[in-house]
């Protein structure tokens, strides 16, 4: 006999059976997750913000772990790193560095996307592709109003250290999450129908 239920998941994360233990799970590992991507650091010579793997780490939590969960994941990751451990990028920890304005905003980000994902976003390409951009502008806001403050660095200035280098890179992160996300609720829904 089959344990699926009729209710359809509203995230990946609800996939997986469970109730508060799962939930606990998925919070921590979503921390973990994108603790373990920052490590991913490429230093640029002309910005105070590496080239990570975060940003597209935070918002497939989001996707994945839904609203409530993905902000608490990212928020036990702030407040862990706050606390001292040094799983921002480049093995930093604390607050008063230049790009903890984006770690700010990653929490904001994760509960965005992860609300998106609920109503469904992440189950079409083009839905998806548009979570995953509003999700960057998220982090963009409070990463240039960090490098402003944490930086003191001018609106235009922080502009151009802080998103332009990186626009590239976050529009193939998104076309990448645009196709992993509907890809795996494909796999999912085939593997329902069995």
């Amino acid at each position: 006999m089959s344990s699926v239920t009729s209710v359809s998941p509203r995230t990946l994360g609800d996939v997986i059976p469970g109730g508060l233990v799962r939930s606990i799970a998925l919070v921590i590992g979503g921390a973990v997750f994108v603790g373990l991507t920052a490590q991913v650091a490429i230093p640029l010579p002309f910005t105070p913000v590496p080239l990570t793997l975060q940003t597209f780490s935070v918002l497939l939590v989001g996707a994945a772990l839904g609203s409530v969960r993905g902000a608490s994941s990212m928020a036990l990751y702030l407040l862990a790193g706050v606390a001292g451990v040094p799983w921002f990028a480049n093995q930093q920890s604390g607050w008063a560095f230049a790009s903890f304005g984006y770690i700010v905003g990653f929490i904001a980000a994760a509960w965005l996307v992860g609300r998106l994902a609920e109503r469904g976003a992440d189950r079409r390409v083009v839905p998806t592709i548009g979570m995953m951009a509003l999700g960057n502008v998220v982090i963009y806001v409070f990463g240039v109003a960090g490098l402003m403050l944490l930086a003191d660095l001018p609106l235009s200035t922080a502009l151009a250290k802080g998103v332009v280098p990186f626009l590239i890179g976050d529009v193939i992160k998104i076309l990448l999450a645009a196709g992993l996300l509907p890809g795996t609720w494909k796999l999912i829904n085939s593997r329902r129908s069995f």
